[in-house]
């Protein structure tokens, strides 16, 4: 990531692209974007950067001639986050919002509570915390969680609080 904030800093309306390239996990290919194999095209990221098209031109051609900014966006693969839908599959979506984002081991004692619960998770997801102002981790279950589970959610390390959906 320090390539990313080393070069980008300079450049601040690529920076909204690359910033929004990777966020969502779009790859840089042959001078374009790309979600799985399909071809995003420079005005329509440019309407979601809320920059000019050739903003977009100009960052795509960026990062393939940056070495390491093009093995990054390379390798990038979108996913999609099951959260909102979790209820329509049958599960549940639970928000954690950390204390501190750089704390050890959330992620593996919220999975422990499931477990013991006998409650197998469908998806698990954490925001990067350089890249998001408020991380959360998403955890998507394949049944409804409990309410008598959230106290134990709760008292997790590092859990400030929970949302369900």
């Amino acid at each position: 990531m320090d390539h990313f904030e080393d070069h980008f800093n300079r450049f601040p309306s690529q920076k909204k692209v690359a910033r929004l390239l990777l966020g969502h996990g779009l790859r840089v290919d042959n001078g374009s974007a790309w979600c799985g194999n399909i071809e995003l095209s420079d005005t329509a990221l440019s309407r979601a950067a809320e920059v000019d098209r050739r903003v977009v031109k100009a960052t795509l051609q960026t990062i393939e001639s940056v070495p390491p900014l093009h093995e990054l966006f390379f390798g990038l693969r979108s996913t999609p986050l099951f959260s909102e839908v979790a209820s329509t599959l049958g599960g549940s979506s639970i928000e954690i919002i950390p204390d501190d984002p750089g704390t050890p081991g959330i992620l593996a004692d919220v999975a422990g509570v499931m477990a013991d619960a006998g409650i197998s998770i469908r998806q698990a997801l954490v925001d990067d915390p350089e890249m998001s102002e408020s991380p959360r981790l998403y955890v998507i279950t394949e049944s409804q969680v409990p309410m008598e589970l959230i106290p134990q959610i709760k008292d997790c390390r590092g859990v400030k609080s929970i949302i369900i959906h």
